[in-house]
């Protein structure tokens, strides 16, 4: 017998027949009580045709919570909807609209659910649903209908609808479009005009009328030209005037020089009645390069998407609680450090904080891309953006605003995505100097025409600069990388450090840390043995005292057993090894057995633990350690022994759960009892080997180690991860990701040289053409934005990569 699937979602099926939906009297198996709820809803609905017509499996229901706890009145409050809610009058009724974003759209059947199912709604008065930029207009009469009933409704048929809200940032981004499509569109109406004339002159269809009505229609060209050479061309100029202000040259020069030299040329031969005109290459020249920049702006918006929507996802309110236990639901905004919130079962978190009361999991995908749902308990850390799922929790806010951990992630993401490779920063080299080189070609060109066919030299120099403008190979690489990242995000990887895309194809040596990286880095005692008499002293108590202020996952596993009674009165931490400190007056040492003997007298060890307690007389007690390895780890091994690459161990670790965890994941090579400069050693010795390292370790307390790698990666932690020093973080903690990361950044290094051998292919095919005469003004300004769109469409199939 097969496997079965979700029949809504696709998902696996491991809970046998416990859940079904009947569809067109078929019994149809659902992975979980979610995707049966929204089945059951579209069925009773009376709108079976979405699985009939659906070309892309429905969202797995994970988030799905009871009607009575998934509420959505919070948006219902006058001071929430003031931001997204515009109220105007329809057919002389008061009526509001408004624009949600939903998520779950994978196909069109999806937005005919949708429509169909709100269209029945009393008091709706449209709904318009694009598959394209996954929102939907909608527009109710609020006397009949709140907007919460409408998000209720959304939610019932499987997807998560909520106002969809403009930034700063998106608004100018919005005034720059239209700026730019006004410039447009200007250039192309100036185009139509100027181009009838043209080719009424061209064919000689006023042959046998009088130059005055020549010379009418070049003065008419030359008029609906200014404003295209005068306004739509003004960022080609401002562009040029900053490259040379900087002391330098880019595209932008060569396609001022030819638009003005071009027009002034003809603007004077208009007036003196001799010579040619060149009014509608001018026109259509502008108009192409323009079209051309539109849709790379498009482009790279499209790309970058993602991580700009991330902030969207925090709810707009919150239920703040007072001293006395009180709810007051609030607007998220008003939250400060220090408040304490409830967040119910099926909300989505308002605030970075600490659970101080509840026990609940947490989906925390729109962080890490896992949709699988994360335990928490007190004192765990919730992030702004992710939703609770089972319990209600209470929460003290810890970070508001830009402190959140979302918005470090915006930040690290759109540093990810301005970092240049070395490949581009060459590419911006060979830009100027090619503009230079192509400056000299069109004078040259310009005195050989002059010197021999004086009537073509200027229209051949123009095509000349028209044709070579390296628009294509200044694009190659940034919308590559912008993609990339924009897949990244998706993945939930964040590129910390510029090389990222460049050094990922190229290693082959992997380095893994055993805690934290390998295991999950949650240490627990699972024994302790006692080496003294003394009953009197709490070897717990004083173990977890001298760690109180590590951050090491070793200090966190003595950190339940800590007491106020026990006071540390001085430290002096050894990396990788040990702390020696002073509580309660006495002297003690906690480390590995190694650094007990070097620190102390003590040569005679019992046992064998993974940490020793000791004092100036001799051992007081031995812990041992243990830790579960990461469920993907051994999968992540064997995927990268696939790809090509060597694998080993090196470990801090003494004890023998070292070789446990090695023979888990089936890693062959380990290095134990390994202080920070001996896994730097080994790092420099792969390195001499030639071989390029990727050094997998935490990312807070292996900095040298990390930074001798060629690579460096560190599971995501997240308060960590603004202090965090590794080149690449994985947020979801999910070893599998890092084999697809190598995959995405081979396929953008693929990409990157198909663009620039385009570039350079057609550029190096186009100059001789131009320069004999080959090829017309407009020829070439078609030409020259075909390559720009071609570069660019090439980079955003990275965009339709399945992860």
């Amino acid at each position: 017998m097969g496997a079965l699937n979700c029949f809504h979602c696709g998902e696996p099926v491991t809970t046998g027949r416990q859940f079904e939906t009947l569809i067109d009297d078929v019994p149809q198996p659902m992975c979980c009580p979610g995707c049966q709820a929204v089945s059951a809803a579209i069925i009773d609905a009376g709108l079976t045709n979405y699985y009939k017509y659906r070309t892309e499996p429905g969202s797995k229901q994970t988030a799905l919570v009871p009607e009575a706890l998934n509420a959505f009145s919070a948006f219902d409050l006058k001071e929430v909807q003031q931001d997204f809610v515009h109220q105007d009058l329809h057919q002389n009724k008061q009526s509001a609209s408004t624009s949600l974003t939903i998520d779950g759209i994978t196909c069109a059947a999806c937005a005919w659910l949708i429509e169909h199912k709100l269209q029945h709604l009393d008091g709706i008065n449209k709904i318009a649903v694009n598959t394209t930029t996954e929102r939907a207009q909608v527009s109710w009469d609020p006397e009949k209908l709140k907007l919460s009933e409408i998000l209720a409704q959304i939610s019932r048929i499987g997807y998560q609808a909520a106002p969809y809200q403009v930034d700063d940032e998106e608004i100018q981004s919005k005034k720059n479009s239209r700026k730019f499509l006004l410039r447009l569109g200007l250039a192309g109406f100036a185009t139509m005009q100027v181009m009838m004339f043209a080719l009424a002159l061209y064919s000689d269809y006023f042959t046998d009328l009088d130059v005055e009505f020549r010379d009418y229609f070049r003065w008419v060209s030359m008029i609906f030209a200014a404003p295209v050479v005068f306004y739509s061309a003004q960022p080609f100029y401002f562009s040029a005037v900053r490259a040379m202000l900087s002391g330098r040259l880019n595209m932008d020069v060569s396609v001022s020089i030819a638009i003005c030299g071009a027009y002034i040329a003809s603007c004077i031969a208009t007036v003196s009645g001799q010579g040619e005109v060149y009014f509608e290459s001018v026109s259509m020249f502008t108009f192409f390069l323009l079209l051309g920049r539109y849709f790379e702006q498009n482009a790279r918006q499209k790309a970058s998407v993602s991580s700009n929507n991330l902030h969207k996802l925090i709810p707009l309110t919150a239920n703040l609680l007072d001293d006395h236990g009180n709810q007051t639901e609030v607007p998220a905004k008003r939250l400060q450090v220090g408040d304490l919130i409830m967040v119910k079962p099926g909300e989505v978190i308002a605030a970075d904080g600490d659970i101080i009361e509840g026990m609940s999991s947490v989906n925390e995908a729109m962080l890490t891309g896992e949709q699988m749902p994360v335990t928490k308990h007190v004192a765990s850390q919730v992030y702004a953006g992710t939703i609770n799922v089972d319990h209600p929790i209470k929460v003290q806010v810890t970070a508001t605003g830009q402190d959140q951990l979302v918005a470090e992630i915006i930040r690290l993401q759109e540093a990810a995505s301005n970092n240049k490779p070395k490949v581009a920063l060459y590419v911006d080299t060979i830009s100027n100097y090619f503009t230079w080189t192509i400056l000299v070609i069109a004078a040259l060109t310009y005195l050989v025409w002059k010197h021999y066919w004086p009537e073509d030299a200027f229209w051949v120099t123009l095509s000349v600069l028209v044709a070579t403008c390296p628009c294509a190979l200044a694009l190659a690489t940034p919308t590559a990388v912008t993609c990339a990242t924009g897949l990244f995000t998706k993945l939930g990887v964040v590129a910390r450090r510029p090389g990222v895309f460049e050094k990922l194809p190229k290693v082959d040596q992997v380095v893994f840390d055993k805690t934290g990286t390998l295991t999950c880095g949650s240490l627990t005692l699972s024994d302790i043995q006692r080496f003294t008499q003394d009953n009197s002293l709490d070897v717990l108590a004083i173990a977890a005292a001298m760690e109180s202020h590590s951050i090491h996952p070793i200090a966190k596993a003595f950190a339940p057993h800590y007491k106020n009674g026990y006071r540390l009165e001085e430290s002096q931490y050894v990396a990788g090894a040990g702390v020696q400190a002073k509580v309660n007056g006495a002297d003690y040492f906690l480390g590995s057995e190694d650094f007990i003997r070097q620190s102390t007298q003590i040569t005679d060890f019992q046992g064998q633990h993974s940490v020793y307690l000791a004092d100036q007389e001799g051992l007081v007690a031995g812990f041992t350690l243990s830790d579960t390895v990461r469920e993907d780890a051994k999968e992540t091994l064997v995927t990268l022994k696939e790809m090509g690459f060597a694998s080993c161990i090196a470990s801090g670790d003494t004890s023998e759960h070292v070789e446990q965890v090695a023979d888990a994941v089936g890693i062959q090579t380990l290095h134990k009892g390994l202080k920070p400069q001996d896994k730097l050693a080994l790092i420099n010795q792969f390195k001499d080997e030639g071989k390029q390292v990727v050094m997998f370790g935490d990312g807070v307390n292996d900095a040298p180690v990390l930074a001798g790698a060629n690579l460096s990666v560190a599971m995501g932690s997240g308060a960590d991860i603004a202090k965090n020093s590794a080149d690449l973080i994985l947020l979801g903690d999910q070893l599998s990701r890092f084999p697809q990361a190598v995959r995405i950044a081979k396929m953008t290094e693929q990409i990157i040289r198909q663009n620039l051998i385009w570039a350079l292919g057609y550029n190096l095919l186009i100059i001789p053409l131009a320069v004999s005469g080959h090829v017309l003004p407009y020829i070439a300004a078609i030409g020259m934005s075909a390559s720009s769109l071609i570069v660019v469409a090439n980079s955003l199939r990275l965009l339709k990569v399945r992860l």
